[in-house]
C-alpha cells in the first residue's frame, strides 16, 4: 500500500470548489452535533527566527464519510526577504481513520486557501440575503480570489467591488476576473456597502467602519490576538456568528472588543456548526450579519477528503512508499 503525494498543481487539479464547500459544510454540521474531535491548535514559538509552527489535527464523522488528518503549518515573517520562501507554508497528512495509514501527503498552502474560501461560502449560504448579487472584497490578495470563487457558488454574484492599498493588486484582480464579473476598484467605504463583504487583511486597527443595511460580512483576516478589521460600532450591533468560541474570543475578529468588555456571550448569536446542524437559526430578518472565521482543522480535513478522493479516482499525484508494511 502506497501513499499519494499531491503537490500544489495536483491539489489544484483535484479541486471541485462546489464539492469542497459541501464537505466543509458537512464538517461544520458534524462539529455542531459533536461528531468531530479537534484538539486545540498547538504552537511552537521560534522567536529567534521570527516565526512559529502550528499543528492542527482533527477527525470528522460526517453523514456518509469519515476522515482524519493533521496540518503542520508555519508563519515566518522574514522568509520572503531573507530566504526567498513564502511566509506561510503548510503540509497536510491525510490518514485512514480505521488503520491510521497515511493515505496522502498534500500541499497545505493551497488547501488552506480553498478551505478558507469554502468556510466563507458556507457562512454566506446561511447568513447572506438570498437575493445578494454584489460582493465587496477588502483586500485583493490571493485569498480574495478564493473568496470570489467560493461565494459565487452559493450566490448569484454579478458585481464585485474591490479595495486594496495596492493599486497593482486591484488591477491584477480585475484582469483575472473582469471577463466573468463586473469588477470595479473603489474605496473601502463603498466596498463595505455590498450585499456580501469579505475582509482578508492583517490589520490591527479597524478599516471597515460602515456597512450596508443588510450586508453580510465574512471577517476572515483576524487570526491572532490584536488583529481587528471591523469597527466596534458594527460588531456591537450586528448578528455575530463564530466558527469556534475559544479561538474567536482569543484571536478572531471579536478578540479586541471582547478583551475590552464591549462584547460578551450575549452578543454571539451562535457557532456556524450549530446553524448547519439546525440547532441555531441562520438569517431570519434584516440587518448586518458577521461571520468571525479563525480557521478550523476540520475544514482542512474536509478539503483534504475531497481532494484525495478526486485525485485517486482520476489518477492524479504520485504514489510512493512512505510507510513499510512489514508487521
Amino acid at each position: 500500500m502506497e501513499t499519494l503525494l499531491l503537490d500544489p498543481d495536483d491539489v489544484t487539479a483535484s479541486t471541485e470548489m462546489g464539492e469542497v464547500i459541501d464537505a466543509v459544510e458537512s464538517a461544520f454540521g458534524a462539529y455542531g452535533r459533536g461528531d468531530t474531535q479537534m484538539p486545540a491548535k498547538s504552537y511552537i514559538d521560534l522567536a529567534q527566527y521570527n516565526g512559529d509552527f502550528r499543528s492542527m489535527p482533527a477527525y470528522i464523522h460526517a453523514d456518509d464519510w469519515e476522515a482524519a488528518g493533521i496540518k503542520w503549518v508555519n508563519s515566518h515573517a522574514d522568509n520572503p526577504d531573507n530566504h526567498d520562501l513564502p511566509t506561510v507554508m503548510g503540509t497536510m497528512i491525510y490518514s485512514d481513520p480505521e488503520t491510521a495509514f497515511p493515505l496522502a501527503l498534500l500541499d497545505g498552502t493551497g488547501l488552506t486557501r480553498l478551505r478558507t474560501g469554502a468556510a466563507a461560502a458556507v457562512a454566506t449560504r446561511y447568513l447572506a440575503p438570498e437575493d445578494a448579487t454584489t460582493l465587496g472584497l477588502v483586500g485583493a490578495g490571493i485569498q480574495a480570489d478564493t473568496q470570489l470563487e467560493a461565494i459565487s457558488q452559493v450566490r448569484d454574484i454579478q458585481e464585485v467591488l474591490v479595495s486594496d492599498v495596492r493599486d497593482e493588486a486591484i488591477q491584477a484582480f480585475k484582469e483575472a476576473f473582469g471577463d466573468e464579473f463586473d469588477v470595479r476598484g473603489t474605496s473601502i467605504a463603498e466596498t463595505a456597502r455590498a450585499d456580501i463583504v469579505s475582509t482578508t487583511t492583517p490589520v490591527r486597527e479597524p478599516i471597515v467602519h460602515e456597512a450596508g443595511e443588510n450586508t453580510h460580512i465574512n471577517a476572515m483576516g483576524a487570526d491572532a490576538p490584536g488583529k481587528h478589521e471591523i469597527a466596534d460600532e458594527i460588531l456591537t450591533t450586528a448578528t455575530i456568528v463564530i466558527d469556534d468560541y475559544e479561538q474567536c474570543t482569543h484571536s478572531g475578529e471579536i478578540n479586541v472588543p471582547w478583551e475590552a468588555g464591549l462584547l460578551d456571550d450575549s452578543d454571539i448569536h451562535g457557532e456556524l456548526g450549530d446553524i448547519v446542524a439546525g440547532d441555531v437559526t441562520g438569517r431570519t430578518s434584516d440587518g448586518v450579519t458577521v461571520f468571525d472565521s479563525t480557521g478550523l482543522a476540520i475544514q482542512d480535513v474536509a478539503a483534504a477528503h475531497v481532494i484525495y478522493e478526486h485525485a485517486s479516482e482520476h489518477g492524479i499525484g504520485t504514489e510512493f512508499a512512505l510507510v513499510g508494511t512489514d508487521t
